[in-house]
């Protein structure tokens, strides 16, 4: 079409009006699943609106209709980071989880009735982040680890149900979070054109919509059937959020974004079960593929008092549905080794196809458990898996035992260094002893050490670790400071631009905490927690490697076991090599501060947070208050020191004042952490 002069009024006016219906004809279709128009009479719509801006191209901007497939090919995805984490939710599999879930929360809210939830099906696709500025889209990301994803806002673009303007009155800033899935009937539709062009087939819609949305071409993506759901909100900024999750979903669906018709409130862990039955019933019938159920406390006051543990939130649980399970035949056994030495007895099976997967290997989990299932080499067993959980061989057919069938044995060497294999007598887990002269441990000791919540070394992942240990460059974590541009630059699909993002990522790593540095040691048993509470107690290194088990065992929460495991490590020669490299190579922390004298004032004292605060986020002002030495619980007790009491605090503060537990506000709690003294 020939290009025209500047647009009259009339035709701004007029390519304005297309844009309203053609959004409002998506949001019928989409968001009410009511279209008012029949496709043809869309696809004119969107003709005319295409011919216009065509004549027009100065009209044409990145949130018309036309545009969900106009950016070009790139080469990567670009990195982002989560204002808010988009955390993981733990998983029950039985209604005993279910009913222990629910009995968790009551004891923690202190309610003795039924806890109100919202329930909602869990579909089995990519949960993604959508934000939107003053109602106009402007990123969306994966989750990727929760903390960090990937930018895929071209992509997601292309999804017709993702509406590129928020309808009504939008606020500044908000971040709707859902699950981008592929429906059963585009799946097939897909996998059949595949097929018919001699293409490689999607073993499930799973797959198939986290290939889709990760193509580096946005057009490819916008062919494939992809469409999603929300399910919450991230960041807000100019927005209050009502006070029940269930009154948001409504929310997000007044601003034209698509939520799951499923969703349902109901009442305890019986309303929780009797919607799980229903929608395991139903489940064939629905146009999409699910893997459970999952459930949330409906109130955002009671979320926030349950609060998280570890990268998942107190408040909300996925029902799994049971898992789906195949026959086979197990032809093979191999031990892999771990970062701690434990050797894993993998099974090597025929290829089955099971929940929409092909497997061909599952865990044994360790030789008791093979003992007790009684599984030999030859077998025809049961693979069971549940969603993205590992696949496991869940029991033996005795009555198909081959006569030639024959016992698994652990092997006496280490298959990867032939170091001796060690099993304590009382141990279910038996390990190699050879740390990190074992290449296998050596490559998951230093994955560990990079990880981003130990020493946090950007760009160092697996397969970076694979290439450096195979080669012999980098023997232990020590060695990483001594890589250069050169070296670097010679591996396999490195180049220099990548190096040097490399290596300052190693050098910023040198200044680090101590218990970020403890726990990237890979202390067998020693967690995030742990490593903080040994980092609080000695205050330095040297006293922890000078420590017998009875001084270990005076830090709270470790026991003999973690106490035996801690001097076991620090006993290892090679160990405290690996240390004393470390430091010379430049590695080092401040000093912490330690459980004696003025430093921990609060020694002793235990308090519990309720509400929201405004100066600070709850876990941080947990962890300064753990720094003066004081415990921070999640329940009020008897014991109970003090009660922080910030905005809309609820059932804590109740029982605080029938208990007689002082009760201090914000303010009273900025006094104690910048004074460092008790109230």
């Amino acid at each position: 079409m020939t290009k025209a002069g500047a647009p009259s009024a009339e035709i701004r006016q007029r390519v304005a009006a297309l844009r309203r219906e053609i959004e409002h004809r998506n949001y019928r279709y989409y968001i009410l699943d009511d279209p008012e128009l029949p496709d043809a009479e869309w696809d004119r719509l969107m003709q005319q609106l295409r011919e216009l801006e065509e004549t027009y191209p100065q009209l044409v901007s990145p949130e018309s209709p036309t545009q969900r497939v106009g950016a070009t090919p790139t080469d990567e995805f670009a990195e982002v980071r989560h204002r808010i984490p988009m955390l993981s939710l733990d998983n029950a599999f039985t209604e005993d989880d279910l009913k222990n879930f629910d009995r968790r929360v009551r004891e923690r809210l202190s309610i003795d009735g039924d806890v109100e939830y919202s329930a909602e099906p869990k579909l089995d696709g990519l949960a993604i982040s959508v934000i939107y500025e003053r109602g106009v889209l402007v990123r969306a990301a994966t989750r990727g680890d929760g903390t960090t994803g990937e930018d895929v806002t071209t992509n997601v673009r292309t999804i017709r149900s993702v509406p590129l303007h928020l309808r009504g009155d939008a606020p500044k800033l908000l971040e709707a979070r859902g699950e981008v899935f592929m429906p059963m009937a585009g799946f097939e539709r897909l996998n059949a054109d595949a097929a018919k062009k001699g293409n490689k087939v999607f073993a499930n819609p799973r797959n198939a919509a986290a290939g889709s949305l990760r193509q580096l071409d946005p057009s490819i993506t916008a062919q494939r059937p992809l469409d999603i759901f929300f399910y919450s909100v991230g960041a807000v900024e100019g927005l209050k959020l009502p006070s029940s999750h269930s009154v948001t979903l409504d929310l997000l669906k007044c601003f034209g974004l698509r939520v799951s018709p499923e969703v349902r409130r109901v009442r305890g862990a019986s309303g929780c079960l009797k919607y799980y039955a229903d929608i395991n019933r139903r489940r064939s019938r629905l146009k999409y593929q699910i893997d459970g159920v999952v459930y949330k406390v409906d109130s955002i006051i009671a979320q926030r008092e349950l609060g998280f543990v570890s990268r998942a939130p107190r408040w909300a649980i996925a029902h799994k549905f049971p898992a789906e399970e195949a026959l086979t035949v197990l032809r093979d056994v191999e031990f892999q080794v771990g970062r701690t030495g434990a050797l894993t007895p993998v099974a090597r099976l025929e290829p089955a196809f099971v929940g929409g997967v092909t497997v061909s290997n599952a865990t044994l989990h360790n030789m008791d458990e093979v003992r007790r299932k009684d599984v030999r080499i030859g077998d025809t067993v049961v693979v069971r898996r549940a969603g993205d959980v590992i696949p496991e061989v869940a029991r033996v057919l005795l009555d198909r035992r081959p006569k030639d069938s024959h016992e698994i044995r652990l092997p006496r060497r280490c298959p990867v260094c032939n170091s001796t294999v060690k099993r304590d007598a009382e141990a279910a887990v038996a390990r190699c002893t050879g740390g990190y002269r074992c290449s296998a441990q050596r490559k998951e000791r230093l994955r560990h050490y990079a990880s981003r919540r130990a020493l946090d070394i950007e760009g160092v992942g697996e397969k970076l670790v694979d290439q450096l240990v195979e080669a012999a460059v980098v023997e232990s974590p020590a060695d990483l400071y001594l890589l250069d541009l050169a070296m670097l630059s010679d591996l396999d699909r490195m180049g220099p631009k990548s190096a040097e993002n490399i290596l300052a990522a190693l050098q910023r790593s040198k200044n680090t905490t101590l218990a970020r540095f403890l726990f990237g040691l890979g202390i067998r048993d020693v967690g995030e927690a742990t490593a903080a509470a040994l980092a609080r107690h000695f205050g330095d290194i040297d006293s922890l490697m000078a420590a017998d088990v009875e001084a270990v065992r005076q830090v709270q929460d470790i026991g003999p076991v973690i106490a035996a495991h801690i001097i076991e490590f620090f006993a290892d020669p090679n160990n405290r090599e690996v240390i004393d490299r470390l430091r010379r190579v430049g590695v080092h922390w401040p000093m912490a501060k330690t459980n004696s004298g003025l430093t921990q004032p609060l020694l002793g004292m235990t308090f519990v947070l309720t509400g929201s605060l405004a100066s600070m986020a709850r876990e941080e002002a947990e962890d300064a208050l753990r720094a003066l030495g004081a415990k921070a619980s999640g329940s009020v007790s008897k014991k109970t020191s003090y009660v922080i009491a910030g905005r809309d605090a609820g059932s804590k503060l109740r029982k605080a004042e029938g208990l007689g537990v002082p009760v201090l506000d914000e303010d009273a709690l900025k006094k104690i952490l910048s004074s460092q003294r008790p109230p």
